[in-house]
């Protein structure tokens, strides 16, 4: 008995047909018909009813049905089994990063990280910078790129690049001057200014305040909200301002302008990783991020 006959009885029993269950497996009629008849040979049974129209099953054939398709169910399963198998030995790089990360140098640490480490799958978790320490710790991801410094005896941190600041506007809210092309800190606090993220903190947001601060700027008003797109989304309907890494430029709106800061304000881009993993991957991912980042600051002096 081959899978060939089983598949071409199975065919036979869901059409009902000879003819339409041949075009239904891509073969010519009599082989199908052979097919048949040596698996009837091969069982000592007549698994069909030919005289009826449609084709019908017999009882012997009822009960090679049931058992042939548990048969075929679990052969068809194998290759999608092994190729589970065969995903979960592949080495695995989970990277924890904040969401204002990932419009900017992210796309191209990753390709050139795979391009390196072809055998090695690269996964992606956004967290927020203290989510991903405690994930480090517990061996949940291998490094995370945040913004905001934590102190940890078990986690080394590398700054690989002081990103800009930018502030994001309503169309409607820039000033009529047709050579305005910056915003001053102070100008952004005399309005209601939207922060984010509200938890956990300490935060990109206690960044923003503490930039304020130190430039002698309170704002008037604050709104928190949980993540960078809801900030966009506030300000383009209007109650707000939001000060933004300069990657976020790439989110291209109609209903939002990017404008530099005059105190050119940054933000790090931190890369943290176990003090103890000294492994090759560990050390590809950091040499990758300081030349990417290398480039881009090259790329920003000569521009």
């Amino acid at each position: 008995m081959e899978l060939r006959h089983l598949r071409s009885f199975m065919a036979v029993a869901a059409e009902q047909n000879f003819t339409r269950a041949a075009d239904r497996l891509g073969i010519a009629q009599p082989p199908l018909s052979r097919h048949i008849k040596e698996l009837e040979q091969d069982l000592g049974v007549a698994l069909f009813d030919r005289g009826s129209r449609p084709v019908r099953l017999t009882e012997a054939g009822r009960i090679l049905h049931q058992q042939a398709a548990q048969i075929l169910a679990s052969i068809d399963q194998i290759p999608k089994t092994m190729q589970q198998y065969a995903s979960a030995q592949q080495p695995r790089f989970v990277m924890g990063v904040v969401g204002s990360i990932m419009h900017g140098a992210l796309a191209e640490m990753v390709r050139r990280f795979r391009a390196h480490a072809a055998d090695t799958d690269v996964e992606l978790v956004e967290m927020t910078t203290i989510q991903q320490v405690a994930a480090l710790k517990a061996g949940r991801i291998d490094a995370g790129l945040g913004r905001v410094r934590v102190d940890d005896p078990a986690i080394r941190r590398e700054i690989l690049f002081q990103e800009p600041l930018v502030a994001a506007l309503s169309p409607t809210d820039l000033p009529a001057q047709p050579d305005y092309t910056e915003v001053s800190l102070e100008a952004l606090a005399a309005g209601t200014l939207i922060i984010y993220p509200r938890q956990p903190r300490p935060s990109y947001a206690d960044q923003l305040l503490t930039i304020m601060r130190d430039h002698g700027c309170n704002p008037r008003r604050i709104i928190e909200v949980h993540e960078v797109q809801t900030a966009l989304g506030l300000v383009a309907a209007q109650p707000g301002r939001a000060i933004v890494p300069a990657s976020m430029q790439n989110i291209q709106r109609a209903d939002i302008c990017y404008v530099p800061i005059a105190e050119r304000p940054t933000s790090p881009i931190i890369l943290s990783q176990r003090h103890a993993d000294t492994t090759d991957r560990a050390v590809l991912i950091r040499d990758i991020g300081h030349a990417i980042f290398r480039e881009i600051e090259a790329e920003t002096a000569r521009s």
